[in-house]
Order: C-alpha cells, then sequence, then structure tokens
C-alpha cells in the first residue's frame, strides 16, 4: 500500500508527535483561539457539511484553525473527510485526487477512503488520480493533525489538489462530492488563506469581501470578488467547491467561525496573511 510521507512535518507544524499535541493544544488554548480543548461529541447527527480552513504554519493560523476544530469535534465525527487543497507547487494534473493508500503524520497513518475517492473521480470525469500532485503540497496535509487530534484513528479522508480552480472546475468538483457522498457520513474542508502580503486594512477589507460570499454561500460572487478584487486568496477554487457541495446536501447557512491576519499574531500589520475559518450547515 502507498505511503505519503509527511512533506512539512518540521516546517509547518512539529515533527515530534509530543511536541505537535503540544503544539495543537496552544492554539485551541491561544488567547486568539477558542480558549479551551475541543471536547468530541459522540456520534449523532452532525449538522455541518463543509467547511473552510487556513493552512499556513501552526504558529501563524494555528488559532483560526482551532476555533474551526473545536467546532467540528462539537458536531459529531465523520466516517470521511474530503480535503480540498490548492496546488502551490505546479505538480500533477489540474484537479488530482489520490485514491488509495495512506498518509502519515507524527501522530500516525490516516487511510484514504478508496471507494469514495474512486467514485468521486469517477461522478467528475475531471479528477485524476495522480498521486504526484500531493508529493510536496501543504495545504492538504497540515489538516490531518487537527483531524487526528479531535477524531484519533475513527476517520478516514480523501485528498484532492485543485490547480484548476476556475468556476467550472470548481462546480464539477463540489457536485462529484455531492453526489458521491450522498447518504453517508462525510465532511468536505476546503484549505485556503485569504489575502497574501497586504497592508492590515487592505487584507481586512478584501477579505471581507469574500467572507460575506462564503456567508451567502454564493460560489459565483466568491469568484468574482476575488478576481475584481484581486483577492490574492490562494484556495478561492476548494472554497467554491465546498460551498456547492454544501448546498446541493441541503447546506443552507454559513458562519464565519474566525477570522485573523498574521499582523493580529506578531504585531506587524505592514505586510500581513490573512486566515479564516468557516462551517457551513444544514
Amino acid at each position: 500500500m502507498r505511503m505519503r510521507r509527511p512533506a512539512q512535518a518540521g516546517a509547518f507544524y512539529s515533527a515530534d508527535k509530543a511536541s505537535l499535541i503540544t503544539e495543537i493544544e496552544k492554539c485551541f488554548l491561544h488567547k486568539l483561539g477558542p480558549g479551551k480543548l475541543p471536547e468530541l461529541q459522540e456520534p449523532g447527527e452532525r449538522r455541518i457539511v463543509s467547511a473552510v480552513s487556513p493552512h499556513a504554519g501552526y504558529m501563524f493560523s494555528g488559532p483560526v484553525a482551532a476555533h474551526l476544530y473545536s467546532a467540528l469535534a462539537s458536531d459529531g465525527i465523520p466516517d470521511t473527510v474530503v480535503i480540498l487543497g490548492p496546488n502551490h507547487y505546479g505538480m500533477g494534473t489540474g484537479l488530482s485526487a489520490m485514491v488509495e493508500g495512506t498518509w502519515l503524520t507524527p501522530l500516525g497513518e490516516v487511510e484514504i477512503d478508496s471507494d469514495l475517492a474512486k467514485q468521486i473521480c469517477k461522478n467528475s470525469g475531471m479528477i485524476d488520480n495522480d498521486p504526484s500532485a500531493h508529493v510536496n503540497e501543504h495545504s492538504i496535509e497540515v489538516q490531518l493533525p487537527f483531524l487526528q487530534y479531535i477524531y484519533g484513528n475513527r476517520f478516514k479522508f480523501v485528498p484532492i489538489s485543485m490547480m484548476m480552480q476556475d468556476i467550472e472546475s470548481s462546480r464539477n468538483v463540489g457536485k462529484s462530492i455531492a453526489e458521491s457522498v450522498s447518504g453517508r457520513n462525510v465532511l468536505t474542508i476546503a484549505s485556503s488563506d485569504m489575502s497574501h502580503y497586504e497592508p492590515q486594512k487592505v487584507a481586512e477589507k478584501k477579505d471581507r469581501l469574500a467572507a460575506n460570499a462564503i456567508q451567502k454561500l454564493d460560489e459565483e460572487e466568491l469568484q468574482t470578488v476575488v478576481e475584481a478584487e484581486s483577492i490574492s486568496m490562494c484556495g478561492y477554487g476548494p472554497v467554491s467547491s465546498a460551498i456547492v457541495a454544501a448546498k446541493l446536501l441541503q447546506g443552507n447557512s454559513a458562519k464565519i467561525v474566525s477570522y485573523l491576519t498574521s499582523g493580529d499574531i506578531t504585531g506587524d500589520y505592514s505586510q500581513v496573511v490573512g486566515y479564516l475559518s468557516a462551517s457551513m450547515s444544514k
């Protein structure tokens, strides 16, 4: 069985298991985080169908991600998590899944839900099975330790890397996910950071426009404002896909769970990166 080893352990997050657990817990306990450790609810009727989480180094975006993962822990346990991330490195095809094997993190292995991954690819007709897209990519990898922390080994996942982020591709991915997971206990997470290297006030203004589109569950508006306002949001395609999937799975409300910038963490507001987490619920 193919194993994908971590590319970013020791960079975006700690490579040592004990240190990583401490690092994650600091994100939850951070003054800008939830302020407490998450409490996992045993299986019940989950309401969150899609979500958005940032993917920078944990010291920067971890508190924002922790707000989302605290909400996910309170919502129950999915059987499978589909993680959509932008392709930062230009490897692989335009839309690339990995349909079998495991991913290793310092917290252990996470198995790919091969049946669901293959079904999504089949329904899409555009998503290829191309592990090469995932070799170095951090946007999906950094979500796994948070998921392992709250769910343990009680979930599988499907990784999909999106180099193509246009509206048609995004809708194809979202629709394919919704068709494939109907009747299953599945959560979709879109991995994205927001504005990159803008002054604080500029980043906040631009990111507010994107956040408003997310709150309205309007993937077309999101794509339009990203283009019109030159918002350097790296995962607008994955977020668009998550919105499409959510609406097709009876999602009718979205909530911005947390928004901060790197300046709020470091105190340097001259050139910041925006971080947002959001939930989409039925």
